[in-house]
């Protein structure tokens, strides 16, 4: 079959709406994977849930090659968010590869009197439930980041959520919120401007936009890591041929200096994996949000 993958158009399921990170992450891989292929494949928005009705589309769709997934890292939590979870992610879907991850780096109104990780934890412990952060609404990536912060710190911030990273982002700026685990794009013009504090990077290697921030695990927590990624997914029971041509050929379309350069412009890293690193990848995030989750009580809303 893989000899012959495909002869009609591909479908790629992007379970979230037109204009986020997902969804650019999405067009740009199924853009790629039409040029290397010679067919189409389509980008199909089906939001909804906090991904979960794309997902679980793609989930039950025909195992031939001829529906793919991209999804990001509520891929991975959605399940443990909501009370029924319609899908699986290690038991319903195929790893094909995981395509890129995007840092996001912890900053603070500059109203705030710390200038470090070490400080806004002491700042915290001083003063339990009066340190407020803000998210992209309950279950969001900056949200759990957060919770995971407040779990291996010892502290109690609070959530503030909001509808988006746009409102959330407005959030701090005003001073409704103190401190924010926000996306490195959003971050850096306005660390760069002045009118945030960055004190470090939540994922372990520094971020080139920033090369001076440290590492949240620089900064005294050292089993902190946090990020966004994007995946390449396909059902469970998809053709073993398929999802290696696949992945050949998304592992090359990656590792492209002008892919990696593409992507860094919008503060995310490229990647490109084995299938194997990607389904060990999935198992350890599904383990780790799902423990952030039962432990800080964190709900959709």
């Amino acid at each position: 079959m893989a000899q012959v993958y495909p002869n009609a158009p591909v479908r790629v399921i992007v379970p979230f709406p037109p204009g986020g990170g997902v969804d650019g992450t999405g067009r740009l891989i199924a853009q790629k994977l039409s040029e290397a292929f010679g067919r189409q494949f389509i980008v199909e928005n089906r939001p909804g849930a906090n991904g979960m009705i794309g997902s679980e589309l793609a989930a039950k769709a025909p195992k031939d090659g001829y529906t793919l997934m991209v999804n990001g890292a509520n891929f991975v939590t959605t399940p443990s968010l909501f009370a029924k979870a319609t899908y699986d992610p290690e038991k319903d879907f195929d790893a094909v590869s995981l395509l890129a991850h995007a840092p996001n780096v912890l900053v603070v109104h500059p109203s705030l009197p710390v200038k470090s990780v070490k400080e806004l934890i002491a700042l915290a412990r001083a003063r339990p439930g009066q340190v407020n952060f803000a998210g992209s609404g309950s279950g969001s990536t900056p949200h759990l980041a957060a919770e995971l912060f407040n779990t291996l710190a010892n502290v109690r911030m609070v959530h503030v959520p909001y509808r988006g990273t746009g409102p959330a982002i407005i959030g701090i700026m005003s001073g409704e919120a103190s401190v924010m685990f926000m996306p490195t794009t959003n971050a850096v013009p306005l660390v760069k401007a002045g009118r945030m504090r960055a004190l470090a990077v939540t994922t372990r290697e520094r971020v080139p936009a920033l090369p001076e921030l440290p590492t949240v695990p620089e900064s005294g927590l050292k089993d902190y890591e946090s990020s966004q990624w994007y995946g390449l997914l396909a059902p469970d029971g998809t053709p073993r041929a398929v999802l290696d041509l696949l992945n050949s050929h998304v592992v090359k379309i990656m590792q492209a200096p002008d892919m990696k350069q593409r992507l860094a412009g919008d503060g995310l890293v490229a990647v490109g994996s084995t299938r194997e690193a990607f389904e060990a990848h999935i198992r350890a995030e599904t383990a780790k949000w799902a423990k952030v989750i039962r432990q800080s009580g964190a709900k959709v809303d």
